[in-house]
């Protein structure tokens, strides 16, 4: 989130660790645009926060072309903060996966062609999968947005674009405990798998989302049994560029 308070302590971390594949998450709700408060009126609160009413500002991107122009552009200075980070840029994906709205894809891949990258996430959650876990865990809602993904991600790959066949951490945003990641593990589809988290050293800290359980999902990364299940999976593991070498 290259508009965060807190992304050059990130970019310094990232230096630090050159095989670590960073991606750039595009945000267009609830942070702080990259663009001045003046370039992007319709976007962006009087104190330059982005809008967090995601349904009515989908249309208007949609039906109002002075909005979508905004878009664009904030868009496109995400992508060169991005590129002045000096960082190689594995991947995109979206905050709340805005780019499942096709105008915002659109513009994403646009940019992202330009940056030479390839990797896009598509969150196509395997509902089984995610049930046979943890029986009722996923939802309509969540099944709905797997088919909207992959009907999108089909579009992405035509483009040239790479994409996994699967995503988990949609069901359990803000809850992939150590126990639900092993036992997801050892139900790992054929194919290439994204897994994503959101992990932490504490649970509140501003702009923390109510309920994520941040700490246990660092826990998890770490956890032995996580790290034996990985092992007994015998998947190759990596970012979106070791993808694209295979």
């Amino acid at each position: 989130m290259v508009g965060a308070p807190a992304a050059a302590d990130a970019v310094a971390r990232a230096r630090r660790l050159p095989n670590l594949r960073v991606g750039l998450h595009v945000v267009l709700l609830e942070s702080r645009s990259v663009l001045p408060r003046d370039d992007v009126p319709d976007l962006v609160d009087a104190d330059g926060h982005f809008r967090r009413d995601m349904v009515r500002l989908a249309f208007e991107i949609f039906a109002r072309p002075r909005v979508r122009k905004q878009m664009q552009a904030e868009v496109a200075a995400q992508f060169s903060a991005f590129r002045d980070t000096g960082l190689t840029l594995d991947h995109v994906n979206a905050h709340k996966h805005f780019h499942l709205h096709p105008t915002i894809l659109s513009v994403v891949m646009d940019e992202a062609r330009k940056a030479g990258v390839r990797g896009l996430r598509m969150p196509v959650e395997v509902a089984a999968v995610v049930d046979a876990c943890e029986s009722g865990a996923s939802s309509p809602g969540s099944r709905m947005t797997a088919w909207w993904a992959k009907t999108l991600a089909a579009r992405a790959r035509k483009a040239g674009f790479v994409v996994p066949d699967q995503v988990f951490g949609l069901a359990w945003s803000g809850a992939m405990t150590a126990s639900r990641v092993a036992a997801l593990l050892d139900r790992l589809p054929d194919g290439d798998t994204e897994i994503y988290f959101h992990p932490a050293t504490a649970d509140t800290f501003p702009g923390h989302a109510k309920s994520y359980r941040y700490t246990d999902e660092l826990a998890a990364l770490t956890d032995a049994a996580v790290i034996t299940a990985a092992k007994r999976a015998a998947a190759s593991r990596g970012g979106f560029l070791d993808l694209d070498a295979t």
